[in-house]
């Protein structure tokens, strides 16, 4: 009877990869936590109810969901606001779980309304200025406990006080952080069989310990089961309701789009694919758990599903036993954890904010369109320094304003501007009827019409995901492709290197000139597609396509 819903030759590889995931999640967890502002406790219990319900009645059979640094960076400025308007966190708590509550309420109400279906449509320039303001608040944040001294409640105060850390830093802490960001990097090039994150923890945990480093530490952490939280949400004051509705919205669009994209890495590895609206369910449920008995909000954890999936894992049951795992650790080893330095879980975080920010994005403002380079930094500045819901409301409104204009001055211009409608293989064009009949088994032909950008590359990667083993190569038309945004720039560079991968080689036929300067201009031609590659016209690709494949 179990065999109908589980196969049990996978219980070693699960219990391997949901054991290395939880691993891994620990010190994370309780890094999150207490960046918060909420205590390392309610880090443990967000991994925890995240970690376990999510695998449950999530729609990824790898996701190993927690506590993640987005989540973590909206939830931590709630919690200041929180206590900002009832005067203390014990006071704030009511307001900042019901935000956490109704947040898990409108990702379950996402998934039945198929919102996972419209996630897609958010620009490249937006998410990638979000997450790497998201990554800069965090190390920001993590200056001032990496020094020893008090965390600042944003980033603008940090940068305010900033003469603080040369005049006030603790040395022996600024010492601890530092052997912690070592062993984070030096580590794995000894061996990665070990998280290096944890071996950082324990090792600058027990330096401090052993020498008795006078450094602020976590302090006690309660054992045991955690109790139900939501008693008091009944009692808040009507005049908080705004400010909760906003922060939910907020928790439930970004803990969606990060659940979604961590889907997407799990099907790369896995060549699986997930259930999207499932899969937002599943977290709206675990968060509201996590809500419950007065955890932090999480999302899918990128670097614990792919190490989930490296160790072994391949259904739900590893992402399950990744929380319990997690469990096991606040019933037997609290009292324990009450002992590591803050500026220890600082040195963790900083590389964590580092790896947040999106550097290829920023590499390439230069050469890309100018409106997505101004979106992006726009995003970015107001992330970091403002408000996390206006700039990612800004940033979408500001994207699709400037491609209607951009698709105006093209529509002026006298060209065909539209949707990715067909890149069917399946339809040959006249030109293309002997050479597709020929080779019809070993060639795709596929047709892309108008502007390729972000409202189409989710789309567009979907059609190419999947292809018979037989294709040699692919043939992309791109004669009718006015103009390419960022967004449709990197969505082409994964399709090619992915199909490159597969040993499938790209051509390229018929530029504009805008993609085609695009394409260069961040190296895609010729580091990913030779210049040899590149066609002018159809004839021309097809006679060295047929030399090549005759040899």
């Amino acid at each position: 009877m179990l065999s109908n819903f589980y196969n049990i030759k996978n219980l070693k590889g699960d219990f391997t990869g949901g054991l290395v995931a939880g691993v891994v999640a620990l010190p994370l967890a309780l890094a999150f936590g207490v960046q918060s502002g909420m205590g390392a406790t309610a880090g443990l219990y967000g991994a925890i109810a995240v970690g376990v319900f999510a695998a449950l009645f999530g729609g990824t059979q790898t996701q190993a969901s927690g506590p993640t640094g987005p989540m973590t960076v909206v939830s931590a400025t709630l919690v200041a606001l929180a206590i900002e308007m009832a005067g203390s966190l014990e006071n704030a708590m009511p307001i900042i779980l019901l935000s956490f509550l109704l947040g898990g309420l409108f990702q379950v109400i996402f998934g039945f309304l198929n919102i996972a279906s419209y996630v897609k449509y958010f620009p490249y320039p937006v998410v990638s200025g979000f997450m790497s303001g998201v990554g800069l608040i965090i190390v920001i944040l993590q200056l001032f406990p990496f020094a020893g001294l008090g965390s600042s409640k944003s980033t603008i105060a940090v940068i305010q006080n900033f003469s603080k850390l040369f005049t006030d830093a603790n040395l022996y802490a600024l010492m601890l952080g530092g052997i912690t960001i070592l062993i984070y990097f030096v580590f794995p090039k000894i061996t990665k069989a070990i998280p290096s994150a944890l071996v950082a923890l324990i090792a600058a945990t027990l330096i401090a310990y052993f020498f008795k480093i006078d450094v602020p530490l976590i302090g006690e952490i309660p054992s045991g089961l955690p109790s139900f939280q939501l008693g008091g949400i009944l009692d808040v004051d009507a005049s908080a309701y705004g400010t909760i509705l906003e922060y939910a919205l907020v928790l439930a669009v970004l803990g969606s789009i990060d659940s979604l994209l961590t889907s997407v890495i799990a099907d790369n590895m896995t060549k699986t694919k997930h259930n999207s609206n499932r899969e937002l369910i599943g977290q709206g449920i675990g968060n509201m758990i996590a809500a419950a008995i007065g955890g932090i909000p999480g999302a899918g954890a990128t670097k614990g599903t792919v190490v989930n999936i490296n160790a072994g894992g391949t259904s739900k049951l590893s992402g399950v036993l990744h929380g319990l795992f997690l469990l096991a650790v606040l019933l037997g080893l609290g009292q324990l954890a009450a002992h590591i330095p803050l500026c220890v879980l600082a040195g963790l975080l900083i590389p964590i904010g580092f790896k947040i920010v999106d550097f290829k994005g920023l590499k390439h403002l230069l050469k890309v369109p100018r409106a997505d380079a101004v979106v992006l930094i726009l995003v970015l500045l107001i992330t970091t320094f403002g408000s996390l819901i206006q700039a990612v409301g800004i940033g979408v409104a500001l994207a699709c304003l400037l491609f209607m204009k951009k698709s105006g001055d093209i529509s002026e211009q006298g060209l065909e501007v539209g949707a990715v409608a067909d890149i069917d293989g399946n339809k040959p064009w006249q030109d293309e009827k002997e050479f597709y009949e020929a080779y019809k088994d070993k060639v795709i032909i596929k047709h892309l019409y108008g502007s390729l950008f972000f409202g189409f590359t989710s789309y567009f990667k979907d059609q190419i995901s999947e292809l018979p083993d037989e294709v040699k190569a692919v043939i992309f038309r791109m004669d009718r492709v006015p103009y390419m945004d960022q967004s449709g720039l990197y969505a082409l560079e994964d399709i090619v290197f992915d199909l490159r991968e597969e040993g499938i080689e790209v051509l390229l036929v018929g530029l504009k000139e805008q993609p085609k300067d695009m394409l260069e201009a961040v190296d895609i031609i010729p580091d990913l597609v030779p210049e040899d590659d590149v066609f002018d016209n159809i004839d021309a690709a097809f006679l060295y396509l047929k030399q090549k494949l005759k040899a």
